[in-house]
């Protein structure tokens, strides 16, 4: 290796040290800290022989409605495959659609982990929610399960394109649900949710995509539900 004199080699400790106290300054800037926010799973929902979403505590005006109907047997075990998502929503940025097609995001603010990390979360959370299934695995499970969900994130995003000073937040799921047995392809189904932010705020619009995305995975929930247990039904009738 080549050595430097030692003039030059003072320079250079000049230049380093200068350079040093730049980059000292660079660490006391005042724009602001990056927030990270989280979404919640939603609450549990019911669903009835018709795939229907109800609320754990309907009962007729006597209560004879919800005696007579005895509990449904546990579904078999289900695995939440890891999420796709569309070309721009595959980090952990919170995007936005503005006019003439332009896709963005809020500055200074995210999700916690890349999107389909996040929805694949979400999902498992709100399936296990249903106590409809004998378990609920992720995508990292060794376990080998009965049924396979699979999730493509179309749209996980805050739409600007309607002349509005608020976002409309618009979730779109696309969902196939197959059996390991056969590899048989049970469902094929999309759950959506959207949402009008009460306000431009990066809190109104992170409240409008927890309300929108509740209503989507409640929607795939309970059509995920509904095609296992069509499913076994036939299965059980060409026994």
């Amino acid at each position: 290796m080549r050595r430097l004199p030692g003039a030059r080699l003072t320079a250079a400790l000049v230049l380093a040290a200068a350079g040093a106290a730049g980059c000292t300054n660079l660490f006391h800037s005042d724009a602001k800290p990056e927030q990270t926010y989280v979404l919640r799973a939603p609450s549990a929902v019911t669903t009835g022989t018709d795939g229907a979403a109800g609320t754990d505590s309907a009962t007729g005006t006597d209560g004879a409605a919800a005696t007579a109907a005895a509990p449904a047997a546990p579904l078999a075990a289900i695995q939440v495959a890891h999420p796709l998502a569309a070309p721009g929503l595959e980090g952990p940025h919170i995007i936005l659609v503005q006019a003439d097609h332009r896709m963005n995001f809020y500055l200074g603010s995210r999700w916690p982990v890349p999107l389909p990390d996040m929805v694949e979360s979400l999902a498992v959370e709100t399936l296990r929610a249903t106590g409809e299934w004998r378990s609920v695995q992720d995508s990292g499970s060794p376990f080998i399960p009965q049924y396979l969900l699979s999730i493509s994130v179309r749209r996980f995003e805050a739409d600007y394109t309607r002349a509005r000073s608020a976002p409309q937040v618009e979730v779109v799921l696309d969902c196939t649900l197959g059996a390991r047995e056969g590899r048989e392809l049970v469902a094929s189904f999309v759950a959506q949710g959207s949402a009008t932010a009460a306000g431009d705020h990066m809190s109104e619009v992170v409240a409008a995509f927890e309300t929108a995305s509740s209503a989507a995975l409640s929607s795939m929930s309970s059509q995920a539900v509904a095609a296992a247990r069509a499913s076994a039904a036939r299965g059980a009738a060409g026994r």
